[in-house]
């Protein structure tokens, strides 16, 4: 299954507000189609995928991707939920957007891909890394790469950077000084629901 690169404000009005995904909010508030405004009993499984859908969106991740991080979440002591959103949260990608260097996640992405982003000194493109305590994440001293984060600083995707990162907006530089907490995750989640999801499916 590939990335989705669809309309965004078509899955925010069926899933929610998906920081991560989009910074623009849907004209009308029911979810899109025919039965739209249609009052609908939801099954206990439609619940548990919708979570699920919340996941791949908001990191934009495949499907195969996010089994393979409830699969790891699973090898880690403690809560599996929590875990798998820890995972998701210390991706380079997430880290970039939460740094508020770019306006959302898709975009982060593409600042990794294109070379602007470094770790520990070095040029990294692999925007899945698992960024590490103790690393340095850096914006490749070049004049096209600054001029781009700094103006992405200008309108940063979400207003308050976590306190897992500690930033430098001078240098354009933040350190990694732990993991994410989970009420510094942005997303309007039960991470249980996803984990029960995939209890029957892996």
């Amino acid at each position: 299954m590939s990335r989705y690169r669809g309309p965004r404000l078509k899955i925010t009005r069926r899933l929610g507000d998906l920081p991560g995904l989009t910074r623009k909010s849907a004209r009308r508030s029911y979810p899109p189609g025919q039965h739209g405004q249609a009052r609908r009993k939801r099954s206990e499984y439609a619940v548990r995928l919708e979570e699920k859908q919340k996941l791949r969106y908001n990191y934009g991740i495949t499907e195969r991707q996010l089994i393979r991080y409830v699969k790891k979440a699973r090898r880690v002591q403690g809560s599996t939920g929590q875990v798998l959103l820890q995972l998701l949260e210390m991706r380079l990608d997430n880290t970039i957007f939460r740094l508020g260097l770019a306006p959302t996640i898709p975009a982060a992405r593409q600042l990794v891909n294109h070379g602007h982003v470094t770790i520990n000194g070095k040029v990294l493109d692999i925007p899945s890394y698992q960024c590490r305590p103790g690393d340095t994440i850096g914006i490749r001293d070049r004049d096209a790469s600054r001029k781009l984060a700094t103006a992405n600083l200008e309108y940063p995707g979400l207003s308050n950077v976590p306190t897992h990162l500690d930033f430098d907006k001078a240098k354009l530089t933040a350190k990694v000084t732990g993991t994410v907490e989970r009420e510094w995750v942005a997303l309007n989640i039960n991470e249980l629901l996803v984990v029960e999801y995939y209890s029957r499916k892996v």
